[in-house]
């Protein structure tokens, strides 16, 4: 989804073993009943009650886990490259 002009991909996962949903694989094994009721919540939920404002969000697109799988790699090279010196910039504040 957009929200305010950037990227923010939402991913739906199912809990190893959960006891209702542990058949799902995919997307595609989501009801479309369940996908509107998600859609309309992402893009309803930082809305305050009774604001006149319009919506900054979008859904661009709904994808399987292929994709949600290569979101995931990329979030963490992003975390591992702003984030990647932190345990050093640590202890040297630590020992300093």
């Amino acid at each position: 989804m957009i929200d305010g002009g950037e990227a923010d991909d939402k991913i739906i996962a199912v809990m190893k073993g959960d006891a209702a949903f542990n058949r799902w694989r995919d997307i595609e094994d989501c009801p479309n009943r369940m996908i509107d009721r998600l859609r309309h919540y992402l893009l309803t939920y930082k809305q305050a009650p009774q604001s006149d404002e319009g919506t900054k969000t979008e859904i661009t697109h709904v994808y399987g886990c292929e994709e949600a799988y290569e979101v995931i790699h990329r979030a963490n090279n992003d975390y591992i490259k702003r984030f990647s010196r932190l345990e050093s910039l640590l202890e040297d504040s630590l020992a300093g």
